[in-house]
């Protein structure tokens, strides 16, 4: 697919997407979230994709909102819709039937750092960093950040990031729970790529229902979550991919999932 601020590839069940503004460091524009839901789509659609990976093109990943768009002559109506281009493009991160892994390459800050927080995995490069300055901007946060940040770090800690809006680097993001790995810069790319498709090789239908059961957690009661459960064990085990799982074990070797 051709985009005019996004990079779009596929490859070893990875639709990779590079937000593609580096002039701007990734900074987002109305064009940029719009293309963001177009691309998922088509991640969503392509049944060779397993895992996104989502990443930015040149020193870092998206610093936020690109203020050179918010020039006079915007309506109260216009400004909204752009606001609510975040809320859609998080929610489809958090909803998309397949997992998603936020390759945090540089500065994730604001809506970047938003986005990076409502993919299902973030994992940053050593010279990366991350933060929400919002409340310095005067602006206030989005993205579904304000449900997500404590499930990930604590309302203590959630607090403290979002108040005191400090850049922290990857190494203390894995400490507090808000990244999953932090990887050395010069084999960055390549070392986000491997730990993508560590999840890749994982069964398809399995993904989308763990990711659902998980993310819906929260809000259910245990009697809820094991109804759920027992649905979606039921459901995999009517698949070819249980039993290619099954056999592979008894065989001693790579499971090769198909997604059916």
């Amino acid at each position: 697919m051709e985009f005019e601020t996004l990079r779009y590839g596929v490859g070893d069940g990875i639709a990779e997407i590079r937000f593609n503004r580096p002039h701007r460091l990734n900074a987002v524009t109305a064009q940029l979230y719009d293309e963001l839901a177009r691309a998922l789509d088509a991640a969503e659609s392509d049944g060779t994709v397993r895992v996104v990976l989502l990443t930015g093109e040149g020193r870092a990943f998206c610093v936020g909102a690109d203020l050179k768009e918010h020039k006079a002559g915007r309506t109260a109506f216009d400004r909204r819709q752009y606001l609510r281009g975040e809320q859609v493009a998080c929610r489809r991160l958090l909803q998309l039937g397949k997992p998603v892994v936020a390759a945090v390459n540089g500065y994730a800050l604001g809506a970047g750092a938003e986005m990076a927080v409502a993919s299902d995995f973030i994992v940053m490069a050593e010279r990366a960093r991350i933060g929400f300055p919002e409340l310095g901007l005067g602006n206030a946060l989005g993205g579904g950040v304000t449900w997500l940040l404590p499930r990930l770090v604590g309302l203590a800690r959630a607090r403290e990031l979002v108040f005191l809006g400090e850049r922290i680097d990857g190494a203390e993001a894995v400490r507090i729970g808000l990244a999953n790995r932090v990887f050395a810069d010069d084999k960055f790319i390549e070392s986000a790529r491997a730990f993508a498709a560590a999840i890749a090789a994982k069964a398809p239908h399995s993904m989308r229902l763990a990711k659902e059961q998980i993310n819906l957690a929260a809000e259910r009661t245990l009697d809820a979550a094991l109804v759920a459960e027992l649905e979606g064990m039921t459901f995999a085990g009517t698949t070819r991919d249980w039993q290619e799982g099954v056999d592979a074990f008894a065989e001693k070797r790579t499971p090769v999932f198909t997604g059916e």
